[in-house]
């Protein structure tokens, strides 16, 4: 290895030195006398500890660089190292006889220097706040949809006949529990607002297959109730004839649900459940004509439960291809009128929905049925059932057209209807559109389950 040093490396080495040497001295000096803005302000003990530590660590290097200029020196002759070209316009210097190089302090003001420091706060401060928001254990979500609309009867005058609002509010803490809540603001017809829950539930996440529910939830008994009837997601204005509160299909419980996916394992297959266990509906009766009748099944979920008897019931869904599922629902238990001896419920359905390309079909059947009761006031048994096919299709930029079939049959002649529905729906947005559609109802003459209607409506999802 050459130990010669040559003229470039050297020239380099001395250049470095005696710069490092000037900045080492100013920064000593401009400590001291409280920065280089020449009115002599003094700066923190802190500070001037940081630029002592900077200073010193400089002064170190520069120890390391003379002693490997001094090794350099030794192994060279003597005219070798007796003056060493710094550059081409500067003169020769004597490295043996250096003398001390005082140099200009650096013109850094006292404004600079604290504007520099607000920097480095301003960037700390963003990044700490980064940090905790990648690490933040609670989540809060507001969600819902809001609607506005207008009936008309045929023959009759038009009315607008819906201002709803419905803020749905999630808390999630970590992967472990979620609380969600939707609440229901709706105009009534004397002018004042009906407000209602639709659901409040904290759910426990055990793992990736199976979520632990408590509180008031949807029904999981069909699709509709659960996943199709918020006025966003509804393709039609109404809800098919018996989907809607106090018709066929249940609307809500009140108890504990578990529910979440099933391993298929490799398969392409995939498959969802929904388990509970409730207080069950109440029979809801009537007097006409000095006669008690039961009126209907009300499955609004209730917190009471007078007969005692608990509903179990769920919904199974299998996904044989990514874009059909076939769900099959069910439930039992006990119903009784008040005061009277428990009579047998049982509630089933089934359900499907497929989408291909711009097409989109769907379809339920559910079915509701209290058994007869000999020692009751009304012994006869009771059943509800109702069901519907829909198909709809996209097409022409953001139009969509839509038809339905629903057939509703009930022990009350006055409630029985069978419907057609077509409609037509523009997207302003995924999440917004605007509804016309026209109904062709055929019910008990003289009721407005006979009467056709149009139906206008503005849907928003948030």
């Amino acid at each position: 290895m050459n130990r010669q040093m040559k003229p470039q490396v050297r020239s380099k080495l001395i250049k470095s030195l005696l710069i490092s040497s000037a900045m080492a001295l100013s920064l000593s000096s401009y400590a001291l006398a409280g920065g280089g803005d020449g009115v002599g302000e003094t700066v923190s003990m802190e500070e001037y500890q940081a630029l002592k530590s900077e200073v010193e660590t400089m002064r170190a290097e520069l120890d390391e660089m003379r002693a490997l200029i001094k090794a350099q020196q030794q192994t060279q002759p003597t005219s070798s190292r007796q003056t060493i070209p710094v550059s081409s316009t500067t003169p020769t210097v004597n490295v043996a006889a250096q003398p001390p190089v005082s140099a200009p302090e650096p013109q850094v003001t006292k404004e600079e220097f604290q504007k520099l420091k607000k920097e480095v706060r301003k960037i700390n401060r963003t990044a700490k706040s980064a940090e905790e928001w990648k690490n933040t254990n609670s989540t809060v979500h507001l969600a819902g949809y809001a609607s506005a609309g207008y009936a008309s009867n045929d023959g009759g005058d038009g009315r607008f006949n819906q201002a709803q609002f419905a803020p749905i509010f999630h808390y999630q803490y970590k992967d472990r529990v979620l609380l969600e809540a939707e609440l229901e603001f709706e105009a009534a017809e004397d002018g004042t607002t009906d407000v209602g829950m639709e659901y409040l539930t904290i759910d426990l996440l055990l793992n990736d297959y199976a979520t632990l529910i408590a509180g008031k939830f949807i029904s999981p008994l069909g699709q509709f109730r659960q996943n199709g009837h918020p006025s966003w997601i509804n393709k039609l204005p109404s809800a098919p004839s018996g989907f809607g509160h106090d018709g066929a299909a249940p609307s809500g419980e009140v108890g504990l649900q578990l529910r979440g996916a099933i391993p298929m394992g490799e398969s392409d297959m995939r498959a969802n459940y929904a388990l509970y266990v409730g207080n069950g509906p109440s029979l809801e009766t009537v007097v006409e004509g000095g006669q008690t009748e039961i009126h209907g099944i009300g499955t609004e979920g209730f917190t009471a439960d007078e007969n005692g008897g608990k509903v179990v019931g769920g919904r199974v869904g299998f996904l044989p291809l990514p874009k059909l599922e076939l769900g099959l629902s069910g439930a039992t238990g006990d119903v009784a009128i008040d005061g009277e001896s428990n009579r047998a419920y049982r509630a089933m359905g089934a359900d499907f929905s497929y989408r291909f390309k711009k097409y989109d079909f769907r379809g339920e059947y559910i079915e509701q049925e209290a058994k007869a009761l000999s020692s009751s006031i009304v012994p006869e048994a009771f059943n509800v059932s109702t069901w519907y096919v829909q198909g709809s299709r996209k097409f022409a930029k953001n139009f969509e057209g839509v038809l339905r079939y629903s057939d509703y049959d009930s022990p009350h002649p006055d409630e029985q209807q069978k419907q057609w529905a077509i409609g037509l729906n523009y997207l302003f947005a995924p999440q917004v559109i605007a509804k016309i559609a026209y109904e062709v109802n055929d019910g008990l003459n003289g009721t407005i389950n006979d009467e056709n209607r149009w139906l206008f409506q503005l849907a928003y999802g948030f």
